[in-house]
């Protein structure tokens, strides 16, 4: 997953064609730390329809209260600059949670897609 480090990266990563998952996740948060270590598998069960990407969110506040990102970890996917699906709560998000939101956002996204067409 690749590791946001300015906010220019988050700009050009989320105006991709394809969809961009967007992780906000810090080094403190306990649930942040819960998910690391199913995410690999996850990604990689995903990577033909979405792209992955990693901000800390202590880094960007104020990219995180444009988005309104307030608990975390939270997962926005954007395509072409716009968000399509967000998954932003202050609970702790299993694996199956997870897969489910990223399903239903590479379905959204290819649907989106296909209207283009």
């Amino acid at each position: 997953m690749k590791q946001i480090k300015e906010e220019d990266e988050f700009y050009s990563a989320i105006a991709a064609k394809k969809p961009t998952v967007a992780l906000f996740k810090t080094t403190w948060c306990p649930d942040c730390h819960y998910i690391d270590p199913f995410m690999p598998e996850v990604m990689k069960k995903y990577e033909d329809r979405l792209s992955f990407i990693q901000l800390d969110r202590d880094d960007f506040p104020e990219l995180c209260t444009q988005l309104n990102i307030l608990g975390i970890p939270s997962f926005i996917v954007f395509a072409e600059g716009k968000e399509l699906t967000r998954f932003v709560s202050k609970l702790r998000k299993t694996r199956e949670e997870i897969e489910g939101f990223l399903e239903k956002s590479a379905v959204v996204a290819e649907t989106l897609a296909g209207m283009k067409e």
